[in-house]
């Protein structure tokens, strides 16, 4: 475990997907304690949130170090954000490239909501550290997932609740390869499989057939990305 927070709690944005787990397996590595936060907002792939509890009992098993560092698991209902939204991750329509050049499953708002919520729960619970699988490396170009955004999100939640948080993002340089690498270093070849059987990333909530790198429709962003980082991580091994 990391000396820098070893006896610090973090709060882990915790979807059910690949990246998420991989961070939460990632702040297991480096903190005495670590809770959860999920969210459901009317997404098209809520079944994400289904995926949590068979993840969170998968690394209990794999690591007993981990077990004992794995604390609450939180769900915050915001519908407001698919009420006000009007795209294909909150909506039954075709995924689609935006006039704007952003595929219309970017939802406006949606990390920067979220990371208001993280802390707002951490204010509560006297946290600090929060933990999210942002990336600007291999990623749809959703703009709230930049690092200068993740920065500015800091700053402003750190003044307004008089608080110094520290918002991580262990994933924000790496591409999808790397981030089966990062979990492969983390937790052998146990959280490697366990992320492919149990994790869900298709934008379709599809989990009726599985591939190699998991389940998933296999054609939305989303898994395309993770397929694409999968057969990349097979080659470079």
């Amino acid at each position: 475990m990391s000396e820098q927070f070893s006896s610090e709690t973090a709060l882990v944005l915790f979807s059910g997907g690949q990246d998420s787990t991989t961070c939460l397996a990632w702040a297991l590595s480096r903190f005495a304690r670590v809770e959860m936060l999920g969210f459901e907002y009317g997404q098209r792939h809520a079944i994400e949130l289904a995926c949590r509890e068979r993840l969170v009992d998968g690394l209990r098993r794999l690591r007993p170090d981990w077990a004992a560092r794995l604390g609450e698991s939180h769900t915050l209902s915001i519908p407001t954000l698919a009420a006000v939204s009007e795209t294909a991750l909150t909506r039954d329509v075709a995924i689609a490239m935006g006039a704007d050049g952003l595929p219309n499953t970017f939802v406006p708002g949606r990390n920067l909501v979220f990371l208001t919520f993280a802390a707002a729960l951490a204010y509560r619970r006297g946290i600090t550290h929060i933990v999210g699988g942002m990336c600007e490396t291999d990623y749809s170009g959703y703009p709230d997932c930049r690092d200068e955004t993740i920065r500015a999100m800091q700053s402003a939640l750190s003044l307004g609740m008089a608080r110094k948080f520290a918002l991580h993002t262990p994933l924000m340089w790496i591409d999808k390869a790397a981030t089966w690498q990062l979990a492969h270093e983390l937790g052998g070849d146990g959280l490697v499989d366990l992320i492919r059987a149990q994790s869900h990333t298709c934008y379709l909530g599809e989990r009726g057939a599985q591939h190699d790198w998991g389940y998933g429709c296999g054609e939305c962003p989303a898994c395309s990305l993770r397929a694409k980082g999968w057969a990349e991580y097979v080659a470079r091994r």
